[in-house]
């Protein structure tokens, strides 16, 4: 798409329109908006208002049924673009210390409900091995990326959520191109990217409160 997303001074979010089909040609094609970070090319997918950003065309639509559809993704893009820009700008303002991070970080990378209850109860002796490492890389990319180090990033909730879609997009390791693609754009990694949005969201609203919200939610 032509116009950015812009936060802070220089950190710039493209916009891309993302179009999928099956081989066989009966699925439908589904256009879905996908926008990606500049400086470490981290998709920051994230449904907004319970959008989903994607609108399905069917092979046999006419011609006219198209340009509708096509009417309807330009529209949700435009407002996803606006609605992430004012969000965005407005984490990048939100300052978050490195504890809060740590404990924002496990409860976004938590495997179950199990894993969930021993964070908020400060379990910690119960996690496994296999978490407490997934956490540390995380952690790790947060602390040591440099496009964790901007203005925009360094200590904020906007760099939070960056630290989690980061990882997945440039740090964790999978068999095949495909299998990447796939977690990112539909899988766990987009699982974890909307939890992360989802605390980070919260988080922005009643700030050192939001563990409690979390514990409404999942207790």
């Amino acid at each position: 798409m032509p116009e950015f997303i812009k936060v802070g001074k220089s950190d710039l979010i493209e916009q891309y329109l993302l179009l999928t089909t099956s081989h066989d040609g009966f699925g439908s094609i589904t256009a879905s908006f996908t926008p990606i970070r500049v400086c470490c090319q981290n998709t920051l997918n994230a449904a907004l208002k319970n959008q989903t950003g994607a609108v399905k065309i069917r092979h046999t639509a006419n011609a006219h049924e198209r340009l509708k559809q096509a009417h309807k993704l330009l529209g949700i893009t435009n407002q996803l673009g606006a609605e992430m820009e004012q969000l965005f700008n407005h984490w990048s303002k939100v300052k978050i210390t490195d504890k809060q991070v740590k404990k924002l970080v496990q409860m976004a990378m938590a495997p179950n409900k199990e894993t969930l209850e021993n964070i908020i109860k400060g379990k910690t002796d119960e996690f496994s091995s296999v978490f407490n490492n997934v956490v540390d890389k995380v952690l790790e990319y947060s602390a040591s990326s440099p496009t964790q180090q901007m203005e925009t990033t360094k200590g904020t909730l906007f760099g939070t959520y960056n630290s989690v879609t980061g990882y997945f997009q440039n740090v964790k390791n999978y068999k095949t191109d495909e299998a990447k693609f796939n977690s990112i754009m539909s899988g766990g990694a987009l699982g974890r990217a909307q939890a992360t949005f989802d605390l980070c969201n919260d988080f922005a609203k009643v700030g050192v409160n939001a563990l409690k919200l979390i514990i409404v939610k999942f207790g």
